[in-house]
């Protein structure tokens, strides 16, 4: 394995980290203020658009993107160091049009959309004129289990009919946000994995409900959200079903296995900017006469910080590397194991923090709270950590089958 960074990797990494510090940072600090200032936070401000068209002009577009035809053209590990870097800012992912869950979804258009598909639909979310969210969660199963999915997706003639309730949907308040992937079952007398599909829909479609939006810890995520739909009796073209009936888990596999590489590297990006604003806090606040580093055990919380981020980040680079030479299946255990080591590596380092800060630190004052919940949550999104374990136990005991007893 060589995680050297490869001439085309280095000179994002250096566009990128330019862009950031010179163009997102010194504005994004206003432009929270002046989010969180509106009474209808569920906007877009003008400098979001600012910042992505001076993004496209420079090159820094739809980076996730392998596809040289639509994006940078990047390997899985050759962008895993970029997204680490948005992860340090609010804006940056959406700025340079690599914010989940749109990148998901176009990685799924750009695989197994149709030509038409892809033109009504990935073009825009290509250019950034749209936004999109991922229809998959439920509120009355576990969703730990998919396979435990009730909404249906029935196909009638020449149109599929939607029928279901979806939670934790991610984008949904995005005022730009106008397509949906759905999923849902098409035949549930079919093999366990073959019973689900995937379809398109407008959120302008008669029988899509947005009934309410979700908060986490209080925070709503302005202007993306999460929210609850109810999908009414929705009917739209059989030409909105991606890929074919009954590859509804195909299509998930290949979806979330690079997903999760963006997701765990921009967790290692927050808690590199925790860490940063950890040390700064630990070096420059004085308590009983002393700078907080030297109380407290503060020094070893620092270094256990900085080791386990290494730690993560050496994993996360493991699993881009192999799914870039075997496939998203081929690296199931590496991609589990990062899923439950970056966000808990994260969250404890983002706490560490928030303590050092003290009351600051659970305010808005800084970016910790946000942070924090932030992480939190990626220990349930894409699957919880109980799931990952199992998943990275089976593929582990798979090596001494011989000793397994009936």
């Amino acid at each position: 394995m060589d995680f050297q960074h490869s001439a085309k990797a280095q000179d994002y990494i250096n566009r990128v980290k330019k862009f950031i510090k010179e163009e997102i940072d010194p504005v994004e600090g206003g432009y929270l203020r002046e989010l969180h200032s509106l009474d209808n936070k569920w906007v877009i401000l003008p400098i979001v658009e600012e910042l992505k068209a001076k993004a496209k002009s420079q090159g820094l577009w739809n980076l996730f993107m392998p596809n040289e035809e639509m994006g940078a053209g990047l390997s899985t590990l050759e962008y895993a160091p970029l997204a680490e870097l948005t992860g340090r800012s609010f804006l940056a992912p959406e700025v340079f049009n690599c914010n989940a869950p749109d990148s998901g979804n176009m990685e799924v258009l750009e695989m197994y959309g149709s030509p038409e598909q892809q033109e009504k639909w990935l073009k825009p979310l290509l250019a950034g004129e749209i936004r999109s969210a991922f229809c998959m969660t439920e509120p009355d199963v576990a969703s730990s289990d998919a396979t435990n999915m009730q909404a249906t997706a029935t196909i009638e003639g020449d149109e599929i009919v939607l029928n279901g309730r979806k939670w934790w949907s991610t984008g949904i308040g995005h005022p730009n946000c106008k397509v949906g992937i759905f999923m849902g079952v098409t035949d549930p007398n079919a093999p366990r994995h073959q019973q689900h599909s995937m379809v398109l829909f407008p959120f302008d479609h008669p029988g899509v409900i947005v009934e309410r939006m979700l908060p986490v810890f209080g925070f709503y995520d302005e202007p993306y959200g999460h929210g609850e739909i109810l999908f009414d009796n929705v009917r739209v073209p059989l030409s909105n079903l991606i890929a074919g009936p009954g590859r509804g888990f195909e299509i998930a596999q290949g979806r979330l296995g690079p997903g999760r590489i963006h997701h765990c590297m921009r967790l290692i990006g927050m808690a590199e900017l925790a860490l940063e604003l950890l040390c700064i806090r630990a070096a420059s606040r004085t308590a009983f006469r002393k700078p907080l580093v030297n109380l407290g055990g503060n020094r070893d919380i620092i270094a256990n910080a900085r080791m386990k981020i290494e730690q993560a980040r050496l994993l996360t680079l493991k699993a881009a590397w192999m799914i870039d030479k075997v496939g998203a299946m081929g690296a199931m255990s590496e991609i589990s194991q990062i899923k439950v080591v970056a966000p808990n590596m994260a969250q404890e380092v983002i706490d560490a923090a928030m303590q050092i800060h003290g009351g600051g630190g659970l305010s808005i004052d800084t970016p910790l709270a946000g942070l924090f919940t932030a992480a939190r949550a990626l220990r349930l999104a894409d699957g919880p950590d109980e799931v990952h374990r199992g998943v990275i136990a089976k593929i582990e005991m798979m090596k001494y089958k011989k000793y397994m007893k009936e």
